[in-house]
């Protein structure tokens, strides 16, 4: 028998919170992810087992599967499979009851309601009764984690969200194309001026004190524009290796999504 399982399209630092939350709560999950994940929030990102074989976030472990059937094997063993499947063509075989889409592209989503009982897109680009059956808002403020039945998400302002007093300044961004070179670790303290990083010899370099909370891998070849790292102003390197609030109320309404329909949730459990 196939197992009754919830498939997360992404690994990154939103997608593993969510991960994490219905995991906790006893519910099987799979990821599926790009060949190249460019997750920046490594340290808790479950895409990282594409690279490395396996990872721990918060004491839960991962383990990239090779196939469908892989995959089932580590479901069963209480570990959470990454799947190499941009397409997410496994729920074929696997006919997931839930499917949450947490690429966070923001972008018109290749996604169709009808790929499973209960469809959920996270934040800007999916609507709620047209390409997913709900959506969940990704953006700080009262809605953050609030389950959309009809509509959209807020739209994204192309700004992360603000730290202390700092907002853009906060995000590292590729200065040109070309490979990266990392000079710095996640969870380092910078200060300002220290050399973070560089693209085909271009510096980044940190513009305030604080923790290096991410950082792409180094070696990759990166295009002009691209995220490639997170400073942290608050300066705790412990927030390197946690789960953001944000991720975990988002993965709190996919949670309250779930359970809001009995018929979703006597399959899970």
């Amino acid at each position: 028998m196939v197992a009754q399982i919830v498939l997360i399209r992404g690994g990154g630092d939103l997608a593993s919170g969510v991960a994490l939350r219905l995991f906790r709560a006893g519910i099987q999950v799979l990821i599926t992810e790009l060949p190249e994940p460019l997750a920046v929030r490594r340290a808790v990102s479950f895409s990282q087992a594409v690279y490395d074989g396996q990872i721990q976030v918060e004491g839960i472990l991962a383990r990239r599967a090779q196939d469908a059937s892989d995959a089932l094997s580590l479901l069963a063993a209480r570990t959470i499979p990454v799947l190499v499947d941009p397409t997410a063509a496994c729920r074929r075989e696997l006919n997931p009851v839930v499917i949450v889409d947490g690429r966070m592209t923001k972008q018109i989503p290749d996604l169709d309601r009808h790929w499973a009982n209960l469809v959920i897109g996270l934040g800007p680009g999916f609507e709620a009764g047209k390409d997913c059956h709900a959506v969940i808002e990704t953006r700080r403020g009262p809605f953050l984690g609030r389950v959309i039945w009809q509509g959209a998400a807020e739209a994204d302002t192309g700004l992360p969200d603000p730290v202390f007093h700092f907002e853009g300044e906060r995000v590292l961004r590729a200065p040109v194309d070309g490979t990266l070179v990392t000079h710095a670790l996640i969870g380092d303290h910078l200060q300002v001026g220290q050399l973070i990083a560089e693209v085909d010899g271009t510096p980044i370099k940190s513009l305030f004190p604080g923790v290096l909370r991410g950082l792409l891998r180094t070696g990759m070849v990166v295009r002009k524009g691209l995220k490639i790292g997170d400073l942290d102003p608050r300066d705790d390197p412990q927030l390197a290796n946690l789960v953001s609030e944000k991720s975990l109320a988002i993965g709190g309404g996919v949670l309250e999504a779930i359970l809001s329909k009995p018929e979703i949730r006597k399959r899970l459990w």
